[in-house]
């Protein structure tokens, strides 16, 4: 099977309760912990998200990974929130440039997806709709994208199991 160009799809079994699970994607305060951003309110479907990007506080090697970034504008729009079972959200991938404005250009769909598994909560996070970002930096943002989920699974199985720092 060829590889998808429009999609990036990660899965990771998560030894924690979905209650749990579902809080860590779903709370603007525990998934900004994670993931690196200080968020300015909640998430709310439909609405906008804006905030910071700030080092994550689950693991020191992403934090340092992230400082260069720190204090950088960072936003996505809110798509669905399906208690215990579905968020999603709207954003520019590897939007990191201050000097361009990516306004104009097409987003992707990301999709966090929970499903309770034997002991465990099953989470499938996947992006979609790289075809339709402009050719000259598709292949870029996909590759950084393809790389930062991977970390970004780690960092939340490292948050809701209790082993990362807070």
């Amino acid at each position: 099977m060829a590889a998808s160009t429009d999609r990036i799809e990660k899965t990771v079994l998560l030894r924690a309760p979905l209650a749990r699970v579902w809080r860590a994607v779903s709370d603007a305060k525990e998934f900004g912990t994670w993931f690196g951003v200080e968020f300015d309110g909640p998430f709310v479907a439909g609405a906008r998200v804006t905030g910071r990007i700030v080092p994550a506080k689950v693991d020191p090697e992403v934090a340092k990974m992230q400082q260069p970034y720190a204090g950088m504008p960072f936003d996505f729009t809110v798509d669905r929130i399906e208690p215990m079972r579905l968020f999603s959200f709207r954003w520019h991938p590897f939007a990191i440039d201050p000097k361009v404005d990516y306004s104009s250009e097409p987003t992707t769909l990301v999709v966090f997806q929970l499903e309770e598994a034997a002991g465990a909560t099953k989470l499938v996070i996947t992006e979609s709709g790289f075809d339709r970002i402009p050719l000259e930096r598709r292949a870029k943002a996909f590759t950084a994208n393809e790389q930062g989920w991977a970390a970004q699974a780690r960092l939340i199985e490292k948050y809701v199991t209790g082993q990362g720092r807070s």
